[in-house]
Protein backbone atom coordinates (compact mmCIF):
# COMPACT_ATOMS: atom_id res chain seq x y z
CA UNK A 1 0.00 0.00 0.00
CA UNK A 2 1.81 3.24 -0.68
CA UNK A 3 2.65 5.71 2.05
CA UNK A 4 0.22 9.29 2.82
CA UNK A 5 2.76 11.64 3.26
CA UNK A 6 1.93 14.58 5.00
CA UNK A 7 3.08 17.84 3.23
CA UNK A 8 4.12 20.85 4.32
CA UNK A 9 1.70 23.12 5.46
CA UNK A 10 1.17 27.05 6.65
CA UNK A 11 -1.68 29.51 7.32
CA UNK A 12 -2.85 32.39 4.97
CA UNK A 13 -2.17 34.61 7.81
CA UNK A 14 1.50 33.94 8.36
CA UNK A 15 1.98 34.06 4.62
CA UNK A 16 0.54 37.86 4.88
CA UNK A 17 2.36 39.26 7.85
CA UNK A 18 5.66 37.64 5.97
CA UNK A 19 6.41 34.75 8.77
CA UNK A 20 6.83 32.09 6.81
CA UNK A 21 10.22 30.33 8.05
CA UNK A 22 12.95 29.68 5.12
CA UNK A 23 13.19 26.30 6.80
CA UNK A 24 9.27 25.48 6.18
CA UNK A 25 10.42 26.74 2.17
CA UNK A 26 12.90 24.62 2.33
CA UNK A 27 11.04 21.53 3.63
CA UNK A 28 8.19 22.10 0.91
CA UNK A 29 10.08 23.09 -1.94
CA UNK A 30 13.68 22.14 -1.62
CA UNK A 31 16.10 19.73 -2.97
CA UNK A 32 14.59 16.81 -0.23
CA UNK A 33 11.49 17.58 -0.95
CA UNK A 34 7.74 16.87 -1.97
CA UNK A 35 7.62 19.76 -3.93
CA UNK A 36 4.09 21.19 -2.85
CA UNK A 37 3.13 23.80 0.07
CA UNK A 38 -0.96 23.43 1.38
CA UNK A 39 -2.13 26.70 2.50
CA UNK A 40 -4.70 26.34 4.95
CA UNK A 41 -7.38 29.38 6.66
CA UNK A 42 -8.24 30.71 2.73
CA UNK A 43 -11.11 32.78 2.36
CA UNK A 44 -14.32 31.29 3.28
CA UNK A 45 -16.02 31.61 -0.19
CA UNK A 46 -13.39 29.25 -1.39
CA UNK A 47 -15.64 26.71 0.02
CA UNK A 48 -18.62 27.98 -2.26
CA UNK A 49 -16.29 28.70 -5.31
CA UNK A 50 -14.25 25.51 -5.47
CA UNK A 51 -17.92 23.41 -5.34
CA UNK A 52 -19.14 25.51 -7.90
CA UNK A 53 -16.24 25.90 -10.60
CA UNK A 54 -15.57 21.69 -9.80
CA UNK A 55 -19.06 21.03 -10.19
CA UNK A 56 -19.03 22.68 -13.81
CA UNK A 57 -16.31 20.28 -14.93
CA UNK A 58 -18.83 17.66 -14.99
CA UNK A 59 -21.46 19.49 -16.48
CA UNK A 60 -19.21 20.35 -19.23
CA UNK A 61 -17.85 16.81 -19.98
CA UNK A 62 -21.53 15.19 -20.63
CA UNK A 63 -22.12 17.44 -22.82
CA UNK A 64 -23.20 16.24 -26.26
CA UNK A 65 -19.69 15.42 -28.33
CA UNK A 66 -20.74 18.10 -30.84
CA UNK A 67 -20.84 20.79 -28.15
CA UNK A 68 -17.66 19.93 -27.34
CA UNK A 69 -16.04 19.62 -30.76
CA UNK A 70 -17.42 23.76 -30.69
CA UNK A 71 -14.98 24.20 -27.26
CA UNK A 72 -11.93 22.14 -29.05
CA UNK A 73 -8.89 24.50 -30.52
CA UNK A 74 -6.43 22.23 -32.06
CA UNK A 75 -4.73 25.21 -33.56
CA UNK A 76 -3.16 25.94 -29.67
CA UNK A 77 -2.42 22.53 -29.49
CA UNK A 78 -5.21 22.05 -27.28
CA UNK A 79 -4.44 24.65 -24.22
CA UNK A 80 -7.51 27.04 -25.16
CA UNK A 81 -10.96 24.93 -24.88
CA UNK A 82 -12.29 21.72 -24.00
CA UNK A 83 -9.97 18.93 -25.13
CA UNK A 84 -9.71 14.66 -24.42
CA UNK A 85 -7.19 12.29 -26.13
CA UNK A 86 -4.99 14.52 -27.14
CA UNK A 87 -1.87 13.55 -24.24
CA UNK A 88 0.13 10.41 -24.65
CA UNK A 89 1.05 8.48 -21.50
CA UNK A 90 4.29 7.04 -20.82
CA UNK A 91 3.37 3.95 -22.98
CA UNK A 92 2.59 5.55 -25.75
CA UNK A 93 -0.97 5.33 -25.33
CA UNK A 94 -3.30 8.06 -26.06
CA UNK A 95 -4.87 9.11 -22.58
CA UNK A 96 -8.58 8.94 -22.94
CA UNK A 97 -9.38 9.16 -19.36
CA UNK A 98 -9.63 12.11 -18.83
CA UNK A 99 -11.47 15.53 -20.07
CA UNK A 100 -9.38 19.10 -19.48
CA UNK A 101 -10.83 22.44 -20.23
CA UNK A 102 -7.90 25.22 -20.65
CA UNK A 103 -8.65 28.78 -19.93
CA UNK A 104 -6.06 31.55 -20.43
CA UNK A 105 -5.84 33.79 -17.02
CA UNK A 106 -5.17 37.21 -18.33
CA UNK A 107 -8.68 38.56 -17.01
CA UNK A 108 -6.91 38.82 -14.01
CA UNK A 109 -5.00 41.52 -15.12
CA UNK A 110 -7.84 42.85 -16.83
CA UNK A 111 -11.07 41.52 -17.29
CA UNK A 112 -11.50 42.63 -20.55
CA UNK A 113 -8.22 40.31 -21.79
CA UNK A 114 -9.22 37.10 -22.75
CA UNK A 115 -5.55 35.77 -23.55
CA UNK A 116 -2.27 37.76 -23.40
CA UNK A 117 -1.61 40.47 -25.85
CA UNK A 118 0.36 39.65 -29.02
CA UNK A 119 3.64 41.33 -29.83
CA UNK A 120 6.13 41.33 -33.05
CA UNK A 121 7.87 38.13 -31.07
CA UNK A 122 4.97 36.97 -29.89
CA UNK A 123 1.88 36.20 -32.12
CA UNK A 124 -0.91 34.16 -32.85
CA UNK A 125 1.14 32.72 -35.81
CA UNK A 126 3.93 31.59 -33.51
CA UNK A 127 2.73 31.17 -30.25
CA UNK A 128 -1.09 30.13 -30.61
CA UNK A 129 -0.63 28.15 -27.44
CA UNK A 130 -0.73 30.91 -25.66
CA UNK A 131 -2.12 33.68 -27.67
CA UNK A 132 -5.77 32.09 -28.94
CA UNK A 133 -8.89 33.24 -26.93
CA UNK A 134 -10.67 31.83 -24.75
CA UNK A 135 -13.20 29.31 -26.10
CA UNK A 136 -16.15 29.72 -23.23
CA UNK A 137 -19.39 27.17 -23.61
CA UNK A 138 -22.41 29.58 -23.98
CA UNK A 139 -24.66 30.65 -21.79
CA UNK A 140 -27.37 29.18 -22.40
CA UNK A 141 -25.68 26.01 -22.53
CA UNK A 142 -23.53 26.15 -19.41
CA UNK A 143 -24.75 29.29 -17.48
CA UNK A 144 -22.62 31.05 -14.78
CA UNK A 145 -19.65 28.57 -16.73
CA UNK A 146 -17.44 31.59 -17.05
CA UNK A 147 -17.94 33.39 -13.69
CA UNK A 148 -17.44 30.19 -11.46
CA UNK A 149 -14.01 29.24 -12.99
CA UNK A 150 -12.66 33.00 -12.90
CA UNK A 151 -13.63 33.66 -9.28
CA UNK A 152 -12.23 30.36 -8.07
CA UNK A 153 -8.81 30.82 -10.59
CA UNK A 154 -8.29 34.65 -9.13
CA UNK A 155 -8.66 33.30 -5.15
CA UNK A 156 -6.22 30.87 -6.36
CA UNK A 157 -4.08 33.32 -7.87
CA UNK A 158 -4.04 35.74 -5.02
CA UNK A 159 -2.64 33.19 -2.75
CA UNK A 160 -0.12 32.33 -5.07
CA UNK A 161 0.94 35.92 -5.18
CA UNK A 162 1.76 35.56 -1.61
CA UNK A 163 3.32 32.30 -1.50
CA UNK A 164 5.69 34.01 -4.65
CA UNK A 165 6.71 36.46 -2.24
CA UNK A 166 7.74 34.24 0.39
CA UNK A 167 9.78 32.22 -2.13
CA UNK A 168 11.45 35.65 -3.01
CA UNK A 169 12.78 36.43 0.68
CA UNK A 170 14.26 33.04 0.09
CA UNK A 171 15.86 33.24 -3.23
CA UNK A 172 17.26 37.07 -2.39
CA UNK A 173 19.35 35.82 0.08
CA UNK A 174 20.36 32.53 -0.91
CA UNK A 175 21.27 33.86 -4.72
CA UNK A 176 23.56 35.99 -5.88
CA UNK A 177 22.04 38.55 -7.82
CA UNK A 178 18.63 37.37 -7.69
CA UNK A 179 15.68 40.48 -8.82
CA UNK A 180 14.13 41.73 -5.51
CA UNK A 181 10.66 40.68 -5.82
CA UNK A 182 11.21 38.82 -8.93
CA UNK A 183 9.28 35.74 -8.50
CA UNK A 184 5.97 37.98 -6.88
CA UNK A 185 6.04 40.55 -10.39
CA UNK A 186 6.36 36.91 -12.19
CA UNK A 187 3.10 35.72 -10.97
CA UNK A 188 1.51 39.12 -10.46
CA UNK A 189 1.61 40.64 -13.69
CA UNK A 190 1.57 37.75 -15.81
CA UNK A 191 -0.96 37.54 -18.77
CA UNK A 192 -0.01 33.65 -19.41
CA UNK A 193 -0.99 32.03 -16.44
CA UNK A 194 -3.84 29.13 -17.37
CA UNK A 195 -6.55 27.37 -15.54
CA UNK A 196 -7.15 23.52 -16.18
CA UNK A 197 -10.35 22.32 -15.04
CA UNK A 198 -10.20 18.86 -15.03
CA UNK A 199 -12.76 15.85 -15.27
CA UNK A 200 -11.50 12.15 -14.68
CA UNK A 201 -14.47 10.06 -16.42
CA UNK A 202 -16.09 7.51 -14.29
CA UNK A 203 -14.36 3.95 -15.62
CA UNK A 204 -16.84 1.30 -16.51
CA UNK A 205 -16.71 -1.88 -14.19
CA UNK A 206 -16.07 -3.85 -17.61
CA UNK A 207 -13.31 -2.46 -19.08
CA UNK A 208 -9.82 -1.90 -17.91
CA UNK A 209 -6.48 -0.98 -19.78
CA UNK A 210 -6.34 -1.64 -23.06
CA UNK A 211 -10.56 -2.62 -22.88
CA UNK A 212 -10.44 -6.04 -20.52
CA UNK A 213 -10.04 -6.34 -17.06
CA UNK A 214 -6.49 -6.31 -15.50
CA UNK A 215 -4.28 -3.99 -13.57
CA UNK A 216 -3.29 -0.49 -14.64
CA UNK A 217 -0.08 1.22 -14.33
CA UNK A 218 0.20 2.89 -11.18
CA UNK A 219 -0.02 6.40 -13.91
CA UNK A 220 -2.08 5.51 -16.21
CA UNK A 221 -4.60 7.78 -15.13
CA UNK A 222 -2.42 10.98 -15.83
CA UNK A 223 1.73 10.21 -16.23
CA UNK A 224 3.98 10.92 -14.39
CA UNK A 225 5.02 14.47 -15.09
CA UNK A 226 6.67 17.61 -14.18
CA UNK A 227 4.69 21.15 -14.74
CA UNK A 228 6.83 23.80 -16.56
CA UNK A 229 5.12 26.82 -14.80
CA UNK A 230 6.24 28.43 -11.45
CA UNK A 231 3.69 27.35 -9.03
CA UNK A 232 0.77 25.06 -9.60
CA UNK A 233 -2.18 25.81 -7.46
CA UNK A 234 -4.72 23.00 -6.86
CA UNK A 235 -7.85 22.63 -5.08
CA UNK A 236 -8.95 19.00 -4.04
CA UNK A 237 -10.79 16.64 -5.85
CA UNK A 238 -14.11 16.54 -5.93
CA UNK A 239 -15.71 13.36 -6.41
CA UNK A 240 -19.32 12.68 -8.18
CA UNK A 241 -21.77 9.91 -8.18
CA UNK A 242 -22.86 10.91 -11.52
CA UNK A 243 -25.05 7.55 -12.10
CA UNK A 244 -27.44 9.38 -8.53
CA UNK A 245 -26.88 13.17 -9.87
CA UNK A 246 -26.51 12.95 -13.42
CA UNK A 247 -24.44 16.27 -14.49
CA UNK A 248 -27.42 17.77 -16.94
CA UNK A 249 -28.67 21.16 -17.53
CA UNK A 250 -32.08 20.17 -17.62
CA UNK A 251 -31.82 18.24 -13.91
CA UNK A 252 -31.67 21.47 -12.56
CA UNK A 253 -34.54 23.16 -10.02
CA UNK A 254 -34.77 26.81 -12.83
CA UNK A 255 -35.55 26.46 -16.36
CA UNK A 256 -33.30 29.36 -17.64
CA UNK A 257 -31.14 29.68 -14.52
CA UNK A 258 -28.21 32.46 -14.28
CA UNK A 259 -25.88 29.78 -13.30
CA UNK A 260 -26.29 25.75 -12.71
CA UNK A 261 -26.67 24.14 -9.10
CA UNK A 262 -23.52 22.79 -7.55
CA UNK A 263 -23.62 18.70 -7.80
CA UNK A 264 -24.02 16.54 -4.34
CA UNK A 265 -20.22 16.19 -3.22
CA UNK A 266 -18.95 12.81 -1.82
CA UNK A 267 -17.76 12.69 1.53
CA UNK A 268 -14.65 10.80 0.39
CA UNK A 269 -13.34 9.27 -2.61
CA UNK A 270 -15.00 5.71 -2.64
CA UNK A 271 -11.04 4.43 -3.79
CA UNK A 272 -8.43 5.05 -1.20
CA UNK A 273 -5.78 4.75 -3.87
CA UNK A 274 -7.33 7.38 -5.99
CA UNK A 275 -5.90 10.78 -5.88
CA UNK A 276 -2.13 12.64 -6.14
CA UNK A 277 0.72 11.34 -6.27
CA UNK A 278 4.22 12.60 -5.43
CA UNK A 279 7.76 10.95 -6.56
CA UNK A 280 9.86 11.29 -3.98
CA UNK A 281 13.29 12.71 -4.17
CA UNK A 282 14.42 9.33 -2.84
CA UNK A 283 12.13 7.97 -5.19
CA UNK A 284 9.49 6.74 -3.04
CA UNK A 285 5.94 6.84 -4.53
CA UNK A 286 3.39 9.00 -1.90
CA UNK A 287 -0.09 10.06 -1.93
CA UNK A 288 -0.97 13.55 -1.02
CA UNK A 289 -3.99 14.29 0.43
CA UNK A 290 -5.41 18.24 -0.02
CA UNK A 291 -7.91 19.02 2.26
CA UNK A 292 -10.66 20.52 1.39
CA UNK A 293 -10.65 24.26 2.75
CA UNK A 294 -7.02 24.90 1.59
CA UNK A 295 -5.20 25.36 -1.45
CA UNK A 296 -1.93 23.40 -2.45
CA UNK A 297 0.87 24.43 -4.54
CA UNK A 298 3.28 22.28 -6.37
CA UNK A 299 6.93 23.08 -7.82
CA UNK A 300 7.32 23.53 -11.51
CA UNK A 301 10.14 23.73 -13.91
CA UNK A 302 10.41 27.34 -14.53
CA UNK A 303 10.77 28.22 -10.87
CA UNK A 304 13.68 25.64 -10.46
CA UNK A 305 15.21 27.36 -13.63
CA UNK A 306 14.48 30.86 -11.69
CA UNK A 307 16.02 29.71 -8.24
CA UNK A 308 18.86 27.88 -9.87
CA UNK A 309 17.62 24.57 -8.36
CA UNK A 310 17.04 25.89 -4.80
CA UNK A 311 13.54 24.80 -5.38
CA UNK A 312 12.91 21.67 -7.04
CA UNK A 313 10.14 20.89 -9.84
CA UNK A 314 8.29 17.95 -8.27
CA UNK A 315 7.02 14.59 -10.60
CA UNK A 316 3.63 13.55 -10.19
CA UNK A 317 0.79 11.80 -11.48
CA UNK A 318 -3.21 11.32 -10.71
CA UNK A 319 -4.98 8.44 -10.53
CA UNK A 320 -8.62 7.79 -10.84
CA UNK A 321 -11.49 5.98 -9.02
CA UNK A 322 -11.06 2.44 -9.95
CA UNK A 323 -14.43 0.52 -11.25
CA UNK A 324 -14.46 -2.03 -9.02
CA UNK A 325 -13.77 0.30 -6.10
CA UNK A 326 -16.49 2.62 -6.63
CA UNK A 327 -19.64 1.36 -6.75
CA UNK A 328 -21.08 4.06 -9.15
CA UNK A 329 -20.22 6.11 -12.01
CA UNK A 330 -17.43 8.27 -9.78
CA UNK A 331 -16.21 11.34 -11.56
CA UNK A 332 -13.07 13.17 -10.45
CA UNK A 333 -13.18 16.97 -11.10
CA UNK A 334 -10.41 19.44 -9.65
CA UNK A 335 -9.17 22.71 -11.01
CA UNK A 336 -4.98 23.34 -11.55
CA UNK A 337 -4.00 26.92 -12.02
CA UNK A 338 -0.39 27.41 -13.45
CA UNK A 339 0.88 30.31 -12.80
CA UNK A 340 3.88 31.53 -15.33
CA UNK A 341 5.77 34.01 -16.54
CA UNK A 342 5.21 36.35 -19.70
CA UNK A 343 6.64 34.73 -22.98
CA UNK A 344 9.31 37.27 -23.01
CA UNK A 345 10.64 37.03 -19.43
CA UNK A 346 13.74 34.60 -18.78
CA UNK A 347 13.68 31.87 -16.74
CA UNK A 348 17.44 31.22 -17.09
CA UNK A 349 19.29 34.53 -17.56
CA UNK A 350 22.44 32.60 -17.94
CA UNK A 351 21.49 30.66 -20.77
CA UNK A 352 19.21 33.65 -22.29
CA UNK A 353 15.93 31.34 -22.91
CA UNK A 354 12.40 32.83 -22.16
CA UNK A 355 9.55 31.10 -21.32
CA UNK A 356 7.82 31.30 -24.29
CA UNK A 357 11.15 29.23 -25.93
CA UNK A 358 11.09 27.18 -23.05
CA UNK A 359 7.27 26.41 -22.96
CA UNK A 360 6.96 25.46 -26.72
CA UNK A 361 9.72 22.72 -26.48
CA UNK A 362 7.56 21.15 -23.32
CA UNK A 363 4.15 21.42 -24.95
CA UNK A 364 5.69 20.38 -28.39
CA UNK A 365 6.66 16.88 -26.29
CA UNK A 366 2.88 16.38 -24.53
CA UNK A 367 0.81 16.29 -27.00
CA UNK A 368 -0.81 14.74 -30.10
CA UNK A 369 -0.30 17.18 -33.07
CA UNK A 370 -2.89 19.43 -34.18
CA UNK A 371 -2.70 18.01 -37.55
Amino acid sequence: MTPIAQAVTVSLEDLKKGNIAFSTLQEAFGPESLGILIIKGVPSEFKHLRHSALSYASYLGNLPREELEKLTHPASRYLTGWSQGVETLKNGQVDTHKGSYYANCAFYLNPLLSCAEPTKEFNTDNFPEYLSPNVWPSPQLLPGFKDAVQDLCRMVIDVAVLVAGACDKFAEQEIEGYPEGYLRKVVRTSSTTKARLLHYFPREPSTGKGGEKGDEDEDDWCATHLDHGCLTGLTSAMFIDESAHPPTASSNSSSSPSSLDPLPELDASPDPAAGLYIKSRSGETVQVKIPRDCIAFQTGETLERITEGKFKAVPHFVRGCRPEKSGGRIARNTLAVFTQPNLGELVDVKGGLNFGEFAKGVVAKNTVPSG
